[in-house]
């Protein structure tokens, strides 16, 4: 099996990051990786925010638990260290299906590179509230986005779980 079939079946998501940082080679291939994603017609639509800065990582993560209404204290993120914000233009009929396949790009390299990572939600409403809009006005941006998800990264504290077995009903053939 060649490589890049043994990382598609290998990358788990992980919930329980170390503190250590992406190294920033390992960062910038990633984010490259996100940036070659399919999307419709080639527009392009989507946009990545690295958010490397501890300060502007917390105050995100603690924006993303009251959305998700957790107790305070609790890390949406799960300690990882770097989050890949992916939002992608409004006004392209195929800005979430796009904006999907950027975050699938970022997750599979990540796990090609020795890098942990898991898909969280809750972009959609964070850029949509005055915090969210905050940022993209701080950033320059001016058109109208839609959060699409968060790629948190880092390094596991502990090894991924074995793949659950894929349903039998999971292709069917005509």
């Amino acid at each position: 099996m060649n490589e890049t079939l043994k990382v598609l079946e290998r990358r788990r998501s992980c919930r329980n990051f170390g503190p250590e940082t992406v190294k920033e080679e390992d960062l910038k291939a990633i984010i490259k990786a996100g940036t070659y994603a399919a999307t419709g017609m080639g527009k392009q639509s989507p946009i990545i925010i690295a958010v490397t800065d501890k300060k502007v990582r917390d105050e995100i993560s603690e924006a993303n638990r009251k959305i998700g209404r957790w107790d305070e204290g609790f890390d949406p993120f799960y300690g990882a260290p770097i989050i890949l914000i992916v939002l992608a233009k409004k006004d392209v009929p195929t800005h979430v299906y796009d904006g999907a396949l950027v975050m699938g790009n970022l997750m599979n390299a990540a796990e090609s590179l020795g890098v942990a990572s898991i898909w969280i939600h809750r972009a959609k409403e964070e850029f949509e509230s005055d915090f969210g809009k905050k940022i993209l006005k701080d950033l320059g941006i001016s058109d109208e986005y839609e959060g699409i998800g968060h790629c948190a990264l880092g390094y596991a504290k502990e090894p991924a779980k074995e793949p659950a077995p894929r349903k039998a009903d999971y292709v069917y053939y005509i």
